[in-house]
C-alpha cells in the first residue's frame, strides 16, 4: 500500500499572485534549512485569485516545480488549492496535492435535527466534565450545549466530507493533504466547540492534517494583527491542547496541526506562536501568507526606480480610482481610512525611497502607510490588467524584486517564527 502523503511539522503557505517568484520564495526556505530548520513551502492560490488574474492552476504548479528544480530542493513541497469549494475544485485536481476546504458558507445553517441527535448519541464523552490536558481547568458541558454546537457546525462538516470524498475519488485516498477552514465565523471557537468540530470531522472520516479555526482579533490583509495578543496566545495554546486530545480520542492523523490564515504579516503574534509551540513539543504549524509576495514585487519595482517606479505609481493611481470595486470582495478583512490615502498627485511626485517607505511593512518608519498598503494588497487586479507590461517589468527588475521577496519571507516571517 502506498504511503499517504504527509505534511511536515512546519509548513509555510506562500501566495504568488503572478507565479513569478517561486525561486525567490523557495530561497527563504533554503535559508531556514541552512539554519537547521525544515520549513516546507506550500504554494497557495485561490480560485478567486485565478479568476481575477486570468491564470490557471497549472501555472502555479509549473512555477513551483521550476523553482524546486532550479534550486535543487530535495525536501517535500506542495501546491494548495486554496479556499476550495465543490463547484470550483475541478480545475485544481490535476495540479494540486493540498486542498484547503472552505465551508464558511455552511457554518450556522440549519442541519437535520436527527443528525444532531445521532452526533450527541455517538459522543457522550463530550457531555459533563471534560478535562483537556494542557488546559488548567476542566470544562463543564451540558447536553443542550453540545447539541447547539453541533447544530451550528454539522452542516459545514458534512459539506467538508462531501468535498473531501469528491477529491479522493478523483485523485485517490492518501494522495493529497487536506485542510479544513473554519475561520470565517462570528467568534473564536471555544475548546468544547473545537472538540465538537474535530469529533464531527473524524466521524466524516476526513483525514485532515491541518485545521484553520477562528482566533480573536482582526486578521486584516497585508498589515499586522489587531487585537489582544495575550488572548490570542491563550486561544492558540488551548487549540493545540484540543488537537492533541482529538488525535488521541478520535483517530485523526497524528500530525494534525493548526493553520493560521494570517492575511500576511502578523508579526506581533509570532512570538506568541513560538512560545506556544515550545509548550507543545509535538505540535506543528501551517501558516499562510496571502499578498506578501505581490506587495514585495511592487516594492521591488519602486525600489528599482525608472520604469519600475513609474509602473508602481500607475498601479496605485488606478487602484485609487477603483477603490470601492477592489475593496468590496475583501470588506471583512480590510480597514482602510480613505482620508489617510495619499492622492495620486502626491504619489506621482514621490521618489523611490518615499514610495518604498510608505508601502514596506515597517511600523517603526513614520512614513509607513497601512491604508496604502491594504489598498495595494487588494489591488493586484490592476497589475493583472497591465498584462505584459507588468510581467516584463518583473523580468527587467528581477534582481530588486527577488531580493525583496526573499528577505521579507525569511527575515520577517520564517526567522522569528522558526529560526530565531
Amino acid at each position: 500500500m502506498k504511503t499517504p502523503l504527509t505534511l511536515a511539522r512546519y509548513s509555510f503557505g506562500i501566495g504568488d499572485r503572478f507565479a513569478h517568484q517561486g525561486h525567490a520564495q523557495l530561497r527563504a526556505c533554503v535559508l531556514a534549512n541552512e539554519k537547521g530548520v525544515e520549513v516546507i513551502p506550500v504554494w497557495n492560490k485561490s480560485n478567486r485569485e485565478h479568476v481575477t488574474i486570468g491564470s490557471e492552476p497549472s501555472a502555479t504548479r509549473r512555477a513551483a516545480d521550476a523553482a524546486v528544480k532550479a534550486l535543487g530542493w530535495a525536501k517535500p513541497y506542495h501546491v494548495d488549492a486554496d479556499h476550495i469549494r465543490i463547484e470550483t475544485v475541478d480545475r485544481f485536481l490535476p495540479h494540486s496535492d493540498f486542498y484547503t476546504i472552505d465551508v464558511a458558507d455552511w457554518i450556522g445553517k440549519p442541519v437535520a435535527p436527527e443528525a444532531v441527535e445521532k452526533f450527541r448519541a455517538r459522543h457522550p464523552e463530550l457531555v459533563g466534565r471534560v478535562a483537556i490536558p494542557g488546559i488548567t481547568h476542566p470544562f463543564e458541558t451540558k447536553s443542550a450545549q453540545i447539541a447547539a454546537i453541533a447544530a451550528k457546525y454539522l452542516l459545514a462538516v458534512q459539506e467538508a466530507g462531501k468535498i473531501y470524498r469528491y477529491i479522493a475519488q478523483a485523485k485517490g485516498e492518501g494522495s493529497f493533504i487536506t485542510e479544513v477552514s473554519m475561520d470565517e465565523t462570528d467568534a473564536p471557537q471555544t475548546p468544547p466547540e473545537l472538540l465538537v468540530i474535530l469529533a464531527a470531522l473524524a466521524d466524516e472520516k476526513i483525514p485532515l492534517q491541518t485545521i484553520a479555526p477562528k482566533f480573536t482579533g482582526r486578521f486584516n490583509k497585508g498589515v499586522d494583527y489587531v487585537g489582544d495578543v495575550v488572548q490570542f496566545e491563550k486561544e492558540f495554546n488551548e487549540d493545540l491542547a484540543v488537537i492533541a486530545l482529538a488525535v488521541k480520542n478520535y483517530g485523526l492523523p497524528s500530525n494534525l496541526k493548526l493553520s493560521v490564515h494570517s492575511g500576511s504579516d502578523k508579526f506581533s503574534i509570532y512570538p506568541a506562536i513560538r512560545r506556544s509551540l515550545a509548550r507543545f513539543p509535538a505540535a506543528g504549524l501551517h501558516i499562510k501568507t496571502a499578498g506578501t509576495t505581490w506587495l514585495e514585487e511592487v516594492i521591488g519595482l519602486a525600489e528599482a526606480g525608472g520604469g519600475g517606479l513609474a509602473l508602481a505609481k500607475d498601479i496605485y493611481a488606478e487602484a485609487l480610482d477603483h477603490l470601492d470595486q477592489l475593496c468590496a470582495p475583501y470588506a471583512a478583512v480590510i480597514d482602510i481610512d480613505e482620508k489617510r490615502l495619499p492622492s495620486r498627485e502626491t504619489v506621482k511626485g514621490w521618489t523611490s525611497e518615499q514610495f518604498v517607505a510608505a508601502l514596506r511593512h515597517d511600523p517603526k518608519n513614520k512614513s509607513f502607510n497601512p491604508h496604502l498598503r491594504q489598498l495595494l494588497h487588494v489591488g493586484y487586479k490592476i497589475a493583472a490588467k497591465q498584462g505584459q507590461r507588468y510581467l516584463d517589468a518583473l523580468q527587467a527588475h528581477e534582481a530588486s524584486v527577488s531580493r525583496n521577496v526573499t528577505e521579507n519571507l525569511y527575515e520577517r516571517h520564517l526567522k522569528p517564527l522558526f529560526v530565531g
